[in-house]
């Protein structure tokens, strides 16, 4: 697929990687990447969303601190628009550049994509790359059942580990979606799990701090094999339903790790 699109007389927009968020990317020094996808919308033609990018430039900084040993660089990308827009889904067409993209800066370093939103469905979407690690999907945004579509692919996620994260009371995206395809996931990938934030909605403030340290846990564990928390290797041992309906504790990353 064309990576540009015309939106004005001579103009093109291009997906960037921007600047590596709190950290340096000098190339003797990265160790592997987490590139943040913000969220957007099903149909627009419009730029993409400076507000969806900031939102998720924290949980950038956080993780580069907590990986900075293991020469952690992430990005938060920068998508041509804020439209998934149907078949061409444009959000994930920009995350598969951006893994090329580091793929080219860097050459063979793991890759996280971690997506919030309709970004989250991005990251699932966008994993069969050969350089991604992990997937971390955060309040994923995924379509209705439609008998007349073909469900949303799962087979891209086998050999990586996904983690899937969601408030039970997210009025944007549907939680009970994003448990389907964990249910279809599993049986194509044993190495996915999900957690569920009780009475949080899609954007996770309720209980942020514990969402930011869950995230960071599966973050450095999947991409270098630092040891889960307990919570984390339960919930990708248990069979279905249990290790998809994790109860995010409150608390969490502040318990001693085991």
């Amino acid at each position: 697929m064309a990576h540009h699109a015309l939106v004005g007389p001579g103009r093109a927009r291009q997906p960037r990687l921007g600047r590596a968020v709190g950290g340096s990317e000098s190339v003797a020094t990265v160790g592997g990447v987490v590139l943040l996808l913000p969220d957007g919308t099903p149909e627009s033609a419009r730029r993409a969303s400076p507000l969806h990018r900031a939102a998720l430039l924290p949980l950038a900084r956080r993780l580069v601190r907590a990986g900075r040993d293991e020469g952690l660089v992430a990005h938060v990308v920068r998508y041509r628009g804020r439209g998934w827009n149907g078949a061409d889904a444009r959000l994930a067409a920009d995350a598969r550049w951006a893994v090329a993209e580091v793929v080219r800066r860097h050459g063979d370093v793991p890759v996280c994509l971690a997506g919030h939103g309709m970004g989250g469905r991005a990251a699932l979407r966008a994993a069969g790359h050969p350089a991604v690690a992990s997937v971390l999907a955060l309040a994923p945004w995924l379509p209705e059942d439609d008998v007349a579509a073909e469900p949303e692919p799962v087979r891209q996620l086998v050999g990586r580990q996904v983690m899937i994260v969601h408030g039970t009371t997210d009025a944007a995206a549907h939680p009970d979606l994003s448990y389907w395809l964990a249910v279809r996931a599993k049986k194509a990938n044993r190495s996915t799990c999900r957690f569920e934030v009780h009475s949080d909605g899609h954007a996770l403030r309720q209980h942020h701090d514990e969402v930011v340290a869950l995230a960071t846990d599966f973050v450095l564990g999947s991409l270098f094999h630092r040891p889960y928390t307990r919570p984390v290797t339960d919930a990708f041992a248990a069979p279905p339903p249990l290790g998809l309906r994790m109860p995010l504790a409150a608390g969490f990353g502040r318990s001693l790790r085991s």
